[in-house]
């Protein structure tokens, strides 16, 4: 049995990351087991989340490219829809990233948007704060190694998620 894919959605809150999910798991071409910060850091409980946000969230993250791993270790593709950022607590982060999967078949789709356009969508969901896209796109990591460019702006989830199966699968 082979390694599963493993196909990582970088990208900012807000930029499409989850719509392309969707978009991914409506296809019959395709099945990929699903990874995701926001999933992770549910498990933390908020009350831990208030004393000390980025460091459990760093660990809980960790915690997230090891499952990863076992589900490619065990032939499953797996998307993982998550931010590549750098900061003390998981710093290096990109690095822990390629290390911890550097036996599994790893591709980074760079999820673009513009600024505005995830300011405007933060908005919208209720569940964001106006400037989270901003914050997040300051800390993000730098010099990633991306397979792929989408662009939630220009095109539709399903045109992203398109664009992933001709380029990755």
């Amino acid at each position: 049995m082979g390694k599963g894919k493993i196909i990582f959605l970088n990208g900012v809150t807000s930029s499409g990351k989850t719509s392309i999910v969707e978009a991914l798991q409506d296809r019959e071409d395709c099945y990929f087991y699903v990874v995701a910060n926001d999933l992770f850091q549910e498990m933390v409980g908020e009350r831990f989340l208030r004393e000390d946000y980025w460091g459990h969230l760093s660990r809980v993250i960790i915690l997230m490219y090891h499952t990863a791993k076992m589900y490619s270790d065990m032939g499953h593709d797996v998307l993982i829809d998550g931010i590549l950022v750098e900061r003390p607590e998981i710093a290096p982060h990109y690095e822990q990233l390629r290390a911890i999967l550097a036996d599994n078949p790893l591709s980074i789709v760079e999820v673009a948007c513009p600024l505005e356009v995830c300011r405007a969508r933060n908005i919208a969901r209720g569940d964001r704060y106006e400037t989270q896209s901003d914050e997040q796109a300051a800390i993000m990591a730098q010099g990633i190694d991306y397979a792929l460019r989408v662009d939630t702006d220009r095109m539709s989830s399903e045109e992203c998620a398109e664009a992933v199966v001709r380029a990755l699968i």
